[in-house]
């Protein structure tokens, strides 16, 4: 290879490096600019993360408040929703910016196959975060909150009471959550139903790839079903109800990869077979 073909090869791997460059610069700045309009609005986001908590309390006829334990809590509170809201917000812009970056390189059947994905990928996020804050959270709440049911007693009475009485009175429980660690609790239910509902987008990823097969898929269900099962101990509270709503939620999407994938296979065959490059399983077994 002479100098000449040396220069000629790597002028495109420098246009790659440097069109790479300016989008990860436009997703930085549409990331910086959308952190700062989540820093502006962490209080409003912050009362609209707490809405399940203060429900469950007001079942239990309990004021909603939350305590900051260390002097910084509050700012790092603000931070870290200024972070994940600035991440939802520009997360268009990034998927935008990653999308002009690779479209050059794929045929427009590729193109075809891969914008479905980068679209539902976000859509099946938000409908797994609304499904952990509207279903999952009240309940998980309302059974965190069941610890201390029958050991609140009324503030007044304990005044009235004897010195003597009163040592020998159950301690009162009731709940005084962190700001920080009921942020960190709720984003998690969120974090993991969201990434749960990515599933379907996967598999169905996968099988268009041609990585699984909707047989394989079916033949593990056994398998699937339990390690939804493992999941929904994991992210879920040890209470069956929660567990048994995750799983409902989640292995519907299983069955859904799986016709999705079918589907994928079955316009695969059609299209080879116009072409007339299919070849079925039972010629290559009689001519072996």
């Amino acid at each position: 290879m002479s100098a000449e073909d040396i220069d000629d090869s790597s002028a495109p791997l420098i246009e790659h490096l440097a069109e790479l460059r300016n989008r990860i610069l436009y997703s930085m700045a549409a990331f910086v600019v959308c952190f700062l309009i989540g820093y502006l609005i962490w209080k409003p986001i912050f009362g609209f993360l707490s809405h399940p908590m203060c429900d469950a309390l007001a079942a239990r006829g309990q004021h909603c408040q939350l305590i900051l334990v260390k002097m910084q809590e509050g700012f790092f509170v603000a931070i870290r929703i200024a972070m994940w809201g600035g991440f939802a917000m520009a997360f268009p812009i990034i998927a935008y910016q990653l999308w002009r970056f690779v479209a050059p390189g794929l045929y427009r059947q590729e193109k075809n196959a891969f914008l479905p994905f980068l679209v539902a990928s976000p859509v099946m996020f938000l409908i797994g975060a609304s499904f952990a804050y509207f279903v999952i959270l009240p309940f998980a709440f309302s059974f965190f909150l069941s610890f201390q049911d029958g050991m609140l007693t009324d503030p007044l009475a304990n005044v009235a009471q004897d010195a003597a009485t009163a040592s020998g009175s159950p301690a009162d429980v009731s709940f005084q959550g962190s700001m920080e660690a009921y942020l960190s609790l709720t984003m998690s239910f969120v974090m993991a139903f969201g990434l749960c509902f990515q599933l379907p987008v996967l598999l169905t990823l996968l099988g268009r790839a041609g990585i699984i097969t909707s047989d394989g898929l079916a033949g593990m269900r056994k398998y699937a079903v339990v390690l939804i099962l493992i999941v929904a101990a994991i992210v879920t509270p040890p209470d069956a109800m929660s567990q048994i709503i995750l799983f409902s939620a989640i292995y519907p999407l299983y069955e859904i990869s799986i016709l999705l994938v079918r589907r994928f296979e079955k316009k695969r065959e059609a299209d080879l077979r116009a072409e007339g490059l299919w070849v079925d399983d039972d010629e290559d077994a009689g001519k072996a």
